[in-house]
């Protein structure tokens, strides 16, 4: 079979100078010799074993099977936690059982490697559990592939792939065993150079290329629910894309199959294609995606973060360039497709690699330089952090691209470098592992199986699970929690609600069982039954919130596919049967339309609190320095002290697409850019603000439209992350975002909102850098980012409490004073509360005495200033809750006349009125950053750390999941500075900016402590 413009395409991959240890890697036996037998998956360069406590995991097989388990990773680095983005992992070969020689896959490239979450329930008959599927693939080389010396001139034979197969081979991570799999039905055609993608426990195979030349286009699913697997072809009308080989395919947002580039046997390609699993009669559909895209290009690789972000990186043009740029792919909610380059520097181009994401990290291996050159130094191995927005190889974070080529320095003497010497492999990601299989070195073909694991994901496992409850915590491993196995797939390990108990990992029947010989089934991810609990390893969420602002988002629309049995028989749902017959009689695969998540007129789920709130440790160096864990409620010192009893159980609600609105404003572009720095932002050594006043203008004029064009009242849906009040404190804010995520592409915006409320300025020292970012994010992600007024947005209070002065210094008196009027002009603008699924308010200080149903808040009509407001929107800006849920009825505010504070009954009373089940609410300073009242129908929320320098509070947000379940998120104020030319100066001028502030203005006290008397920071005083 040769690979030509009409076949397989002819690739010099063939190193220039071969040498003994590449043609070593040819055979099973003789590729994990360096890996000792009693621990087939230690770093193959460590002989002895390391220390107990560096064991990162174990991975214990089931106890009914004799065969040598999947055993324990080893860490290289010391277990303690790590600052900033994790280097790439490094890999080792594991010593994979094969019973007989057919059972395993042997020698091959061009193959795919998809994995498959697990079947039935754990511990009763049929359990299968998680495997990686491989199919086809090439098994020989023809032409000069044997022979050693220069590679062959472009335009001669060089490598040729031929033997391509239709096998399929399975590997049972459980068990560490491969073995050949015989499905029944129809196979595909052999192939090599296809795609293949997972939906539940299917794989969808499409494409390629085979001795006959161009697979043909149609969609072949294997179907892994039943002990016998079985293939169906599906059924998809109009045109699509076409026969091609060398393209991507991935399942994005749980719904959509994309296929993206390859070739076509004429020239490489860039087109994009979409089939809609929820919709039928199915089709693809050719996307016109807005946004600058990748160039027409083969051999590119593409995986689907968990949220539904596609990512595409490397591949090779049509001038058989290599490229090293990366593109996200994403969907608006009006049906938009936008592409998007992707943040940081590759660390080398290639094509013909491999890429999965685990977590919100594409962890990227080996590829093709051309001329039978290949990534060979500490790049071959390179993961692009989507949270940091950072590229990180084996070494270090990449600043700037490497040269590609071995180097005894650069790899630091690393075996494991040669060992990611390849091209043409394939791999797949369960839990944090990552499996790479066989691939091309040279003229050698590789049948070895590599692991790596996922450390950025692993140390936060035990911190981030939700089985770390009180009766299992004392059997948390390092990294890990107890069970069989220690991880799970990323796909289905975080939407069930915690009255689910936790242990097993399941998945459902299928939609019906064989009928007439034939079985249906729906490649839809609604088909991924879930019954039973579920081994959950990541917990809520990824603790160092990468791109996930709560793990809900990930799979929170896998929802049972409800099937009946009548007769003995299943039937499918009653819109259609999900198979169609050809005109010989034969039954062929199609696909079924999902049921409605959640139907319009079905009562949305309850809202509770998490009971565990996430923190990242107040250390900045040693041990814990940056760690971050979860800790049950009740172990706060302040937060529970008013309150006598949680809130209610929540159900599953369903999941929300992707939304990305972009400007072309260069203003907040530039603001974001300048900004936008969660990990690296410092405080400006020189003050002078970086914007002019027509820059401001130009950027509150934006601001003010979209304001102007939304509600008093916001109508939002979850999920979102909500924030108490900053007050300047700016740096509190990118502590916050690179914490647990940040409104950017690289982070999490794609798919949760944002939501604020108020006192953006004053007290702080960094008032306009706070302000001028969320209104650029405002203009930027306009139906994702939300800002509601303070009591502070007001020119009366800002005017005495720092932001004038603030805008004065940093920009003179003339320039300060104009944009000090002109930002508050758009202050009066902004909306005054938000209204989550209609069963959450947020506001910024509370009902008080007037405020008895929503509508009396939609009724504001704005512009509008403080002075001019009515008593509705003073009690709204203004009033707190009463001391305790003992104190009922209306009190005197200390704050001032005529404000009052509002007990537990107005609360509930309110709630009832209005149909809601929480309050959201900022204004006051809480000691733990969030505190409930009223029997936890009220939270109030403070975002912003050791308030004016003196209170020692720790800052929260709350994100709220689809499933509507609240979980507090927190910082602790940074520890008294330490003596150093670095920190010194700087800490000097804030902590100077707040003690002169602080003097003439004292802050309102924090909640739960009395107010001085004659108190110069009360509303009486001003």
């Amino acid at each position: 079979m040769d690979v030509d413009s009409s076949s397989m395409v002819t690739e010099t991959d063939q190193d220039p100078t071969p040498t003994q240890n590449h043609s070593s890697a040819s055979s099973s036996s003789s590729a994990t010799t360096a890996v000792a037998s009693s621990s087939p998956m230690d770093k193959d360069n460590n002989e002895q074993s390391p220390p107990p406590q560096t064991s990162v995991s174990s991975l214990p097989g089931p106890q009914q099977h004799q065969q040598q388990p999947l055993p324990s990773l080893q860490q290289q680095q010391s277990p303690a936690a790590v600052a900033g983005p994790r280097c790439a992992p490094t890999y080792s070969v594991v010593n994979a059982i094969i019973d007989k020689k057919e059972d395993g896959p042997g020698p091959r490239c061009g193959h795919t490697l998809t994995a498959v979450p697990a079947v039935g329930e754990e511990g009763t008959p049929g359990y299968i559990g998680p495997r990686l599927i491989l199919f086809g693939g090439a098994t020989a080389l023809e032409g000069n592939s044997a022979a050693s010396g220069t590679p062959s001139s472009a335009g001669s034979a060089g490598i040729r792939l031929a033997g391509a197969t239709a096998d399929v081979h399975c590997y049972d991570v459980l068990t560490n065993k491969w073995s050949r799999v015989t499905p029944i039905g129809e196979p595909p055609t052999p192939r090599a150079a296809h795609v293949a993608t997972a939906v539940g426990t299917m794989v969808v195979i499409q494409g390629g290329i085979g001795p006959a030349g161009l697979s043909a286009e149609d969609l072949h699913v294997l179907d892994l629910t039943q002990q016998r697997p079985r293939w169906h072809r599906v059924v998809v009308q109009g045109p699509g894309p076409g026969p091609r080989y060398g393209h991507v395919m991935a399942l994005v947002g749980q719904r959509y199959l994309m296929a993206i580039g390859g070739n076509d046997g004429k020239r490489p390609l860039a087109d994009v294609w979409a089939l809609d699993t929820a919709a039928k009669p199915y089709e693809w559909r050719k996307l016109e995606p807005e946004g600058e895209g990748p160039p027409p290009c083969m051999y590119a690789t593409a995986s689907a973060r968990s949220d539904g972000l596609l990512l595409l990186c490397g591949g090779r043009d049509a001038n058989s360039v290599p490229l090293a740029s990366a593109y996200g792919l994403a969907k608006h909610r009006d049906g938009r497709w936008e592409w998007a380059i992707a943040p940081g520097v590759s660390p080398s181009p290639r094509y013909q690699h491999a890429a999965v994401f685990v977590n919100a990290r594409l962890h990227v291996s080996g590829g093709a330089l051309g001329g039978g050159r290949m990534v060979e130094d500490s790049s071959s191995v390179a993961v692009l952090d989507t949270a940091a927005g950072v590229w990180c190889d084996t070494k270090s974070v990449v600043t700037s691209p490497r040269t590609g080529r071995y180097s005894a320095d650069a790899a630091g003497g690393d075996a494991s470098v040669e060992l990611m010497r390849r091209c043409r492999h394939a791999a797949a990601a369960v839990g944090d592992l990552i499996f790479i299989y066989g691939g091309l070195r040279g003229g050698v073909l590789l049948d070895d199986l590599l692991v790596a694991e996922d450390l950025a994901a692993a140390e936060t496992t035990a911190a981030a699970s939700n089985a770390a409850a009180a009766a299992a915590a004392s059997n948390v491993q390092t990294g890990r929690l107890p069970g069989r196995y220690g991880f799970t797939d990323e796909r289905t390990q975080h939407c069930l609600s915690e009255s689910v108990a936790d242990g097993t990992v399941v998945l459902g029947n299928p939609v019906a069982p064989p009928v007439n010989g034939d079985m249906y089934a729906d490649i839809s991810h609604e088909n991924v039954l879930v019954q039973g609990s579920r081994r959950l390893s990541k917990g809520v969420e990824y603790l160092v919130e990468a791109s996930a602002a709560e793990a809900e988002a990930i799979t929170a629309t896998l929802a049972a596919a409800k099937a009946r049995q009548v007769n003995g028989e299943v039937e499918l749902p009653d819109r259609d049967r999900g198979a169609e017959a050809t005109p010989s009689g034969k039954q062929i695969l199609t696909l079924i339309k999902p049921d409605s998540a959640v139907p319009n007129n079905t009562t949305p789920p309850g809202v509770r609190l998490h009971h565990r709130a996430v923190v990242v440790a107040a250390e900045t160096g040693g041990a814990l320095g940056g760690m971050v864990r979860q800790l049950s409620i009740d172990q706060f010192e302040n937060e529970g002290r008013r309150v006598s009893y949680g809130t209610p159980e929540s159900a599953t609600a369903a999941r929300k697409l992707l939304d990305r609105q972009m400007s072309i404003n260069s203003v907040p572009k530039k603001v974001i850019a300048h900004l936008l720095k969660p990990r690296g932002w410092k405080p400006p050594v020189r003050r002078q603000f970086f914007l002019d006043c027509s820059e401001i203008a130009e950027l509150c004029d934006s601001a003010e439209r979209i304001f102007a064009s939304e509600p008093s009242v916001l109508q939002l849906r979850a999920p979102i992350k909500i924030f108490g009040d900053l007050h300047g404190q700016f740096g509190d804010l990118m502590r916050l975002f690179d914490e647990y995520g940040a409104p950017s592409t690289a982070g999490d915006i794609a798919y949760i909102d944002y939501l604020f409320l108020g006192d953006y300025v004053d007290r702080g020292q960094h008032s306009l850098e706070t302000i001028i970012l969320l209104l650029a994010l405002k203009v930027e992600y306009p139906n994702n980012i939300h800002l509601i007024r303070g009591n502070h947005e007001a020119a009366d209070i800002n005017a005495l409490f720092g932001f004038r002065i603030e805008c004065i210094e940093r920009m003179g008196e003339r320039d300060g004073i104009w944009a000090w009027h002109r930002i508050n002009r758009l202050f009066n603008w902004l909306p005054l509360a938000a209204l989550i699924e209609k069963k959450i308010i947020c506001m910024h200080g509370g009902i008080g005495r007037s405020i008895n149903h929503v509508e009396q808040i939609e009724n504001i009509q704005r512009p509008i200033t403080m002075e001019a407001g009515s008593i509705v929107l003073m009690d709204l800006l203004w009033s707190d809750p009463t001391e305790n849920d003992s104190v009922e009825g209306l009190r005197p505010n200390a704050r001032g006349p005529g404000l009052v504070t509002f007990g537990p009954d107005r609360v509930m009373e309110f709630c009832n009125n209005n149909d809601l089940q929480l309050i959201v609410r900022a204004h006051e300073c809480v000691m733990d950053g969030f505190e409930r009242f009223a029997q936890g129908h009220l939270i109030t929320l403070f975002s912003a750390t050791n308030y004016c320098g003196t209170a020692n509070n720790a800052g929260a947000i709350l994100v709220l999941g689809r499933d509507l379940v609240v979980v507090p998120k927190l910082i602790h104020p940074f520890p008294p500075a330490t003596s150093s030319p670095e920190t010194s100066p700087e800490r000097h001028i804030e902590d100077t900016w707040m003690q002169e502030l602080n003097a003439n203005r004292p802050p309102t006290p924090t909640r739960g402590r009395p107010q001085a008397a004659n108190d110069r920071g009360s509303l009486a005083w001003i």
